[in-house]
């Protein structure tokens, strides 16, 4: 298994905190690879807010392929985070020429374009410097997105954590999600390490998706250039939730009745119960297969847990006004809010989703079983 913890708050935060989580729950993973996605930035990103931000690994001759592609199409560096690299990095994570954090002008041949098409076009770009750095491995790209920040890396998180010096300023951040890896195969391919992310939406997964070949055969049959890669089977989780924000129009309260629909004996007596039987029967290869826990992120800074219908991975979200985290064991929320009441912890069930909206100011449940705020 591996241990997940996803922190919301109103001040800027350290990553520190969520490795600090993920460190007392070490016996959940095994040190092998380490994911971190930051969002609604602090220090100086906080200022650049609309600018997309470029995350991710190169050797020299990457950069210098970066530099010239970024160039020839019309983006200028409008600010870079550099990181000092010590010469010895902990026990099994390899040596690397540059972690790359910059942020970007748009070309002025962008100007006037809608926001979707600016939304499509930045995923292209990704989707293109991934491409160029597959060929000879040369970059490994994670996010090209305002207000997203993205490392990974193998190794064990509060080593990598202290190696890179994420307690740095210019990392901080409102949102923060953080994985500890346990790797389930022979080799560890970076991209196969949570979170995941695809234009605003970012997941990251506990557990095991046995369903996964249905549901990436579904997803990579809808004509959308984004819903590649699958070195995981848990990325799907992620391209999932945006087919059901972006393509179906749904909210998170709709995101469980796609990926864990109702029994036909719950769904005729729900008060939804029409809708929710075309929508399962519509997206029944997007139907899940556990045992699997999903934190998440949305594009408008809500963050959410929920479970598959076997619940048999833990989850507790809890805090106080202004700032709440959802942890894969109690001991990586008290370490993280101490000063919380504890009495009004929830551990989600199967029917929930557990939802903290960006206000910061409760946790809510939403439970299958009640009517969904369904799109005019």
């Amino acid at each position: 298994m591996c241990r997940l913890f996803a922190v919301t708050s109103e001040d800027p935060l350290s990553p520190m905190m969520a490795f600090q989580a993920l460190d007392v729950m070490r016996e959940g993973h095994d040190g092998s690879g380490v994911g971190l996605f930051l969002s609604d930035l602090g220090g100086p990103f906080e200022e650049l807010k609309g600018a997309p931000i470029l995350s991710g690994i190169f050797t020299n001759d990457g950069l210098k392929r970066l530099d010239q592609f970024m160039m020839n199409i019309g983006f200028m560096t409008k600010y870079k985070l550099s990181i000092k690299i010590p010469k010895n990095p902990p026990v099994g994570t390899p040596r690397r020429d540059i972690y790359l954090i910059r942020a970007y002008e748009y070309p002025e041949t962008w100007e006037g374009l809608s926001e979707s098409e600016i939304e499509h076009r930045l995923m292209m770009v990704r989707l293109q410097l991934r491409q160029m750095g597959e060929e000879n491995e040369e970059m490994i790209v994670y996010s090209f997105w305002p207000d997203v920040i993205m490392i990974k890396e193998i190794g064990d998180p509060l080593l990598v954590s202290k190696y890179l010096r994420l307690d740095r300023e210019e990392l901080q951040a409102r949102i923060i999600l953080a994985q500890g890896r346990q790797n389930t195969n022979y080799a560890i391919n970076l991209y196969a390490c949570h979170p995941f992310f695809i234009q605003g939406v970012a997941t990251m997964t506990n557990g095991e998706n046995t369903a996964f070949v249905p549901n990436r055969e579904f997803l990579s049959s809808r004509g959308f250039p984004g819903y590649i890669g699958y070195q995981s089977d848990s990325e799907v989780f992620t391209h999932i939730l945006h087919f059901t924000l972006n393509r179906l129009g749904l909210g998170i309260e709709a995101y469980k009745h796609v990926i864990t629909p109702l029994q036909d004996n719950d769904l005729e007596k729900h008060p939804d119960g029409s809708f929710l039987r075309h929508l399962k029967h519509s997206c029944r290869r997007l139907i899940i297969d556990g045992p699997n826990c999903v934190m998440g992120c949305l594009p408008d800074k809500t963050l959410f847990v929920v479970q598959d219908r076997k619940k048999l991975r833990p989850a507790v979200v809890g805090g106080r006004p202004g700032l709440y985290a959802i942890s894969s064991e109690m001991c990586g929320l008290d370490v993280a809010i101490p000063d919380r009441d504890r009495s009004r912890d929830f551990q989600p069930m199967h029917l929930d989703t557990a939802v903290i909206h960006p206000d910061r100011q409760e946790v809510k449940i939403c439970s299958q079983t009640e009517r969904l705020p369904l799109p005019h």
